[in-house]
């Protein structure tokens, strides 16, 4: 049932994509290529971030590059500070914001949206021997979060005003790197994030910290795109979405299992 339904949506997003108006398309390269400028944050694995030997690396990154490879364009991986994502998509630096970018009610409207993805909570984490079980024990302590991000966002909201009234503080951090050595170091008592990194950061570092069982909140990733382009969102959701029915969206994310990535959150697939 859900191959079919996938089916039905793909035939009628590539109807609507043809009835769409000419919007902005990624720019042409001198050798006549098209280049589609990803923006992404190098600090949020698994999603992205740099490997190893120092390159780009993540799930997102990954599927952008087989989505350019289908469709004979030039990826071009465009790093950005995460908190600035608005200022680089309006300016034209980059063609969309594809890196574990949550389609949160507050964003709804500011941007154009693929289809979800990835299905994705917010959750808090704590240090093994921090005595905190609960949210319920967060009251008075010192919680961190990356500045510009959904759990920000969720924290900042409405449905999360009681327990972020009882916070000790809310600070903010530039990436969860450095958010980790500071609950490392016992600075701060809790870092609110995506249960995607969280995964991955615990897993990279051997252990020593706990999820909450209780999330903040419960989202999707999505592409975002200038708000109206929806000429190119159409064209790069319909590769995505083939890609979710030969399969090459789950051996993609077969890769990226042991760096926390999690296969049952992913929406387009069985």
């Amino acid at each position: 049932m859900k191959k079919k339904l996938l089916a039905m949506l793909l035939a009628v997003l590539m109807l609507t994509a043809l009835m769409a108006g000419c919007q902005q398309e990624p720019a042409e390269s001198e050798e006549g290529t098209r280049t589609f400028t990803v923006g992404f944050d190098a600090e949020f694995p698994p999603y992205g971030y740099i490997d190893d030997n120092g390159d780009y690396d993540g799930f997102d990154l990954a599927l952008a590059a087989e989505v350019c490879d289908r469709l004979g364009w030039e990826l071009e991986l465009q790093a950005i500070v995460w908190d600035s994502k608005d200022a680089e998509l309006e300016s034209g630096n980059i063609d969309c914001i594809w890196n574990g970018f949550t389609k949160s009610p507050d964003r709804e409207d500011d941007y154009t949206w693929s289809v979800p993805y990835v299905d994705n909570s917010q959750v808090i984490v704590v240090r093994d021997d921090s005595g905190i079980a609960s949210l319920a024990d967060l009251a008075g302590k010192t919680v961190m979060v990356q500045a510009g991000s959904s759990a920000l966002s969720a924290l900042e909201g409405e449905d999360c005003a009681e327990l972020t009234a009882t916070f000790g503080e809310l600070l903010e951090v530039a990436d969860y790197n450095a958010g980790f050595m500071e609950l490392e170091n016992g600075t701060i008592d809790a870092l609110a994030m995506d249960i995607g990194v969280a995964n991955y950061q615990i897993a990279t570092r051997g252990g020593g910290y706990t999820i909450l069982d209780e999330s903040i909140a419960t989202e999707v990733y999505c592409v975002g795109f200038l708000l109206g382009n929806t000429e190119l969102m159409y064209t790069v959701q319909g590769v995505l979405l083939e890609m979710a029915e030969d399969g090459t969206m789950l051996e993609i994310a077969e890769q990226y299992v042991d760096r926390g990535l999690v296969i049952d959150s992913l929406c387009l697939i069985d």
